[in-house]
């Protein structure tokens, strides 16, 4: 399958999807990627991460990215991977999953990272997100260490310095503020509508009622003033 070129990245042809599952990654790009073997297809670039803030990096904003990244120390002496961008830092969150193969064997682990704004650690929590794989074994039936620990040392050399990236933005279920404000105001015009088909029956019923029972009860006063009336004057003449 050939590839397109697109900004300086890779790209699968109209129709085609990158989605790979995370043994795959693993088995068959990182591996591949560390020890110099064929990768499945050229379709990941290499990348230092932390040289980009995470809205920054090449390919689509809202698309899922992949990245091989070389670990970067963060001090010359020490083993602390560095995680600072311009604009903030990524911060591992819960703890590494293995990832295992169909023959039941842990080579690889996963990181997932968060991304914060700011600087720690008093960042700003953000929704982008790494899922960064690592080997953790050498596969033995790709190699036959044995009696070569020179090449067994250089190999660990090589899977230690290599990570597969996977970044993404994460997806919320809260509403936008827009959303929120016409959800809002559909909601205040149907209960307005409801309230004035309703209102008019019961408001009308109630005051017929009373203009009914008050009209009665004027016309049985001026019935009772006539009749006094009436008889006040037949005992007068």
């Amino acid at each position: 399958m050939n590839s397109l070129r697109l900004n300086g990245l890779r790209k699968l042809p109209p129709g085609f999807r990158f989605q790979p599952t995370e043994e795959e990654l693993v088995f068959q790009y990182l591996k591949c990627k560390a020890f110099s073997f064929p990768l499945p297809a050229s379709i990941i670039p290499d990348l230092n991460i932390c040289n980009f803030d995470p809205w920054d990096l090449p390919g689509e904003l809202g698309e899922e990215r992949y990245f091989f990244s070389m670990k970067e120390a963060k001090y010359k002496t020490g083993n602390r991977i560095n995680r600072a961008t311009a604009s903030g830092y990524w911060k591992a969150t819960g703890s590494d999953k293995q990832i295992i193969s169909r023959r039941n064997q842990v080579a690889g682990m996963r990181k997932t990272l968060v991304f914060h704004m700011g600087k720690p650690p008093h960042g700003l929590r953000t929704d982008w997100i790494i899922n960064e794989y690592r080997l953790v074994n050498i596969p033995n039936n790709d190699f036959n260490l044995a009696n070569n620990p020179m090449m067994q040392n250089y190999l660990n050399h090589e899977m230690e310095k290599w990570v597969l990236c996977h970044v993404f933005l994460k997806k919320t279920s809260k509403k936008s503020s827009e959303e929120e404000i016409m959800q809002s105001f559909c909601n205040k015009n149907r209960n307005e509508a409801l309230g004035h088909r309703m209102e008019p029956k019961v408001y009308n019923f109630m005051r017929e009622k009373d203009a009914e029972s008050s009209s009665s009860s004027s016309a049985s006063s001026r019935s009772d003033i006539t009749e006094v009336s009436s008889s006040a004057c037949s005992r007068q003449y």
